[in-house]
């Protein structure tokens, strides 16, 4: 009996959500998918020491790479699965409104603007006390 190949994702969000279990620098930063659906995408960042980048600070490094990564989330979460499967940051902005002290983040991203590839999110950084620590627009280019 011939073994059946998996079939593709149903859609694009389908595809992230697979991408961010298996990549490897989402592992390493810990990032969790909390929430998925068209245009929006929330994700965790969990507290953890290697993290800190003095005291009890969470480096901004960190905090800017859960900014583009959930940008990135929002960008593919479409029902379709793009024609090209491929996809980069082109342009990223972060401002950092308060120190992220021990705290897990949570980065709230959406798609503000959608056009032919290039993909307009913005992405506000919240800590478990639900204070807003940073915000991001992110410009994603598919395909």
């Amino acid at each position: 009996m011939p073994q059946s190949r998996p079939s593709p994702p149903a859609g694009g969000a389908e595809l992230i959500a697979q991408f961010l279990t298996v990549s490897p620098f989402v592992r390493h930063l810990g990032l969790r998918l909390e929430r998925l659906e068209p245009d929006r995408a929330l994700l965790a960042l969990p507290f953890s020491e290697p993290l800190v980048t003095t005291g009890d600070i969470v480096h901004g490094g960190a905090v800017s790479s859960l900014i583009d990564t959930a940008a990135m989330a929002a960008a593919w979460s479409t029902p379709e699965v793009p024609e090209n499967l491929r996809g980069t940051t082109v342009g990223l902005s972060v401002q950092f409104l308060a120190a992220a002290r021990r705290h897990d983040l949570v980065a709230d991203a959406k798609v503000v603007r959608r056009g032919r590839s290039l993909c307009y999110c913005d992405v506000g950084v919240t800590d478990s006390d639900g204070q807003l620590v940073a915000k991001g627009l992110v410009t994603y280019k598919l395909g």
